[in-house]
């Protein structure tokens, strides 16, 4: 079966439910789905998945700590490991964004594959941003090979 990590930073909630929308509409692509936030996340899981999501609030314009503290304890286990496994990125915020282009660089670091362009969410989602998010999901799950 394939395997879906969708790892959130969320402070008010707004990203959890954006994570939880990926992962809805991976698991109805027929993807097993682990949900963890950024400080609960561990290396092996990032091995051990085949994709993953990436998502955060706009702090500043840049990921929140969750999310980072993860990618700073996960590049060197997973260094070359990771080469080419697909990956998502989501964002939610409340009139900026532009913390996605931390997540995306952090992301060609570790030499994942980009397969679906980047969901923003302004606030929580909700209606036409939920059906994005599960679109997204499913999406990634189609892109395992």
């Amino acid at each position: 079966m394939k395997k879906v990590l969708v790892i959130y930073c969320s402070m008010s909630g707004n990203t959890k439910a954006a994570a939880e929308a990926i992962a809805d509409g991976a698991h109805s692509a027929g993807a097993q789905i682990t949900v963890r936030s950024g400080c609960e996340a561990q290396p092996s899981d990032l091995l051990d998945c085949d994709a993953v999501a990436l998502g955060s609030y706009d702090a500043f314009s840049y990921m929140g700590g969750g999310l980072k503290d993860f990618f700073d304890r996960s590049f060197y286990p997973t260094q070359s490991q990771v080469t080419d496994k697909p990956y998502v990125a989501f964002v939610t915020h409340g009139g900026g964004g532009q913390a996605i282009t931390s997540i995306e660089s952090i992301a060609q670091t570790f030499k994942l594959k980009k397969v679906a362009d980047s969901v923003l969410v302004k606030g929580h989602p909700e209606g036409e941003a939920i059906a994005k998010l599960k679109a997204l999901g499913t999406h990634l799950a189609a892109s395992i090979i």
